[in-house]
């Protein structure tokens, strides 16, 4: 009986310790592929295209990142959208638009929006939500994607968090820390976009897919690519090259 009962009392100290312990290994799994594709700083050049059944667009993008609080995009081209950019400052999203000579402030309920017309929300685009604070994530095992063994994370929202997905599923290359597949459900749990990295190449120094598809779950000959062409990581960037002022002045 004593033998079963330090037994009993062994398994459920396993247990009362493998929950938290394997969503800690989890979160930080995230942590580490997010702050690899960001970097303290980032300045990337990429080039986003919007296919359709009929046509197909492509916007020419500089994009200015400060760990997770700050972001700036700025579209080079097509002529038509030349100069509209978007800020991040913390909690605040903003849009300036030079063809009206505004800024608009975005509320949250336009987070989930589509982006410019793209596969790509504002969110994806801005990250307002934090992959690391804003999700519990649970390691659910190991899968081959592109033929790397990745970990396998389902992340949930937290309660608080403005976040318009049910769940989020994301495998993570082992060995680089890749973010290769992310698959966003909605609240009934039905698949809504998957998301795919691929074409890794060193980029800044670091090895990240330099080709990003979002693809629509229920919208035959659809999706989004964005394309990076460079990336410098670690650049100086002060907090007040983030302003709604320097929206309008940014090149």
């Amino acid at each position: 009986m004593k033998v079963l009962y330090k037994n009993g009392i062994l398994a459920l100290l396993l247990l009362a310790f493998a929950g938290p312990a394997n969503a800690q290994d989890a979160r930080e799994i995230v942590k580490k592929a997010d702050e690899k594709a960001r970097g303290n700083s980032s300045i990337a050049q990429m080039t986003i295209t919007t296919v359709r059944p009929k046509w197909t667009r492509s916007m020419d993008l500089k994009v200015w990142g400060k760990g997770t609080d700050y972001a700036l995009l700025l579209i080079q081209s097509p002529a038509k959208d030349k100069g509209i950019s978007y800020l991040k400052r913390k909690n605040e999203v903003w849009n300036w638009l030079p063809t009206l000579e505004r800024t608009i402030k975005l509320p949250p309920s336009m987070m989930g929006e589509s982006w410019m017309g793209t596969d790509f929300t504002n969110d994806d685009l801005v990250k307002e939500a934090s992959v690391v604070e804003d999700y519990t994530h649970t390691l659910l095992g190991t899968e081959k994607q592109a033929g790397r063994d990745c970990y396998k994370i389902q992340m949930i929202p937290k309660p608080d968090a403005a976040i318009i997905w049910g769940k989020l599923l994301m495998w993570i290359d082992k060995s680089e820390y890749l973010q290769l597949r992310t698959e966003f459900y909605d609240e009934d749990g039905e698949l809504v976009n998957t998301m795919i990295g691929s074409e890794v190449k060193n980029l800044g120094g670091r090895m990240l897919p330099t080709l990003v598809e979002m693809i629509p779950a229920d919208k035959k000959g659809h999706k989004t690519t964005i394309t990076y062409s460079s990336i410098q990581f670690d650049q100086p960037l002060s907090d007040n090259f983030f302003t709604t002022n320097n929206m309008t002045k940014v090149k």
